[in-house]
């Protein structure tokens, strides 16, 4: 049931959120072992000139940049598939948009289970209620 967040410095298109979207739910089914029915993806876009890195807006550099920010529950993963993800999902990012600006950051945050959930009940709690059955 993760959610992601991704901010990405290039011209808005649904074709590539659409692309974007798909990509990072396939990855994080695949490598992250997270169920793709409760994985939500959102694509925000900002504009080149205002997107700076160094002081320089990426409009002048001629770069496209992200940051990607996931959150997943906490101890659901191991370092290595984190690490591996991060791996494959900036390379993906760049297969779409393009040559990225190496200042492009992908963030997974670790919930923890008792503060974290959907459909109205948390982690926790569908784990406590599976324990009992």
């Amino acid at each position: 049931m993760p959610y992601l967040n991704l901010k990405l410095c290039a011209s808005s298109s649904p074709e590539t959120a659409s692309r974007l979207a798909q990509c990072l739910t396939d990855l994080t089914a695949e490598i992250l072992k997270k169920k793709r029915e409760l994985t939500a993806v959102a694509v925000e876009f900002v504009a080149p000139a205002h997107w700076h890195i160094g002081g320089a807006s990426l409009a002048a550099q001629s770069l496209c940049s992200f940051y990607l920010d996931i959150k997943v529950t906490e101890g659901t993963n191991t370092k290595d598939e984190k690490a591996l993800y991060a791996s494959r999902a900036f390379a993906e990012i760049e297969a779409i948009v393009g040559t990225l600006a190496p200042a492009s950051y992908i963030v997974i945050h670790e919930v923890r289970a008792d503060a974290w959930g959907y459909r109205g009940q948390t982690q926790e709690l569908r784990y406590i209620r599976g324990k009992a059955i």
